[in-house]
């Protein structure tokens, strides 16, 4: 599967539980919207992955990936120490000039 490099980046940096790659995925003033709760800004994203990684060790497993107009859907396989683990979730990502503009995380 092709995949474009930030969303690489963004698996790899998940895979290691490194949350400043992470989060320099993000523009600086990207938003992520996630378990009903939004975080704006590359510092406010740095810290709630770093906190997630912490809770729940997820790693993820890309399963499918399309472009669509301004959205991209990544399908990836979600697995950690959270109840229902593992999970498939769907990341619907804004992209520009080579940064995730926007992230929404559904299942």
């Amino acid at each position: 599967m092709k995949l474009p490099k930030v969303i690489t980046k963004l698996v790899e940096a998940q895979n290691q539980a490194d949350s400043v790659a992470y989060a320099n995925c993000f523009s600086e003033t990207a938003t992520v919207f996630d378990e009903g709760k939004t975080y704006k800004g590359k510092t406010d994203i740095e810290q709630w992955i770093a906190n997630a990684n912490e809770n729940y060790k997820a790693v993820m497993q890309p399963l499918h990936f399309e472009e669509k107009e301004t959205t991209s859907i990544l399908k990836a396989e979600v697995s950690g120490t959270f109840p229902g683990s593992p999970v498939v979730l769907n990341y619907h990502l804004e992209i520009a000039d080579g940064h995730i503009q926007s992230l929404k995380i559904t299942t």
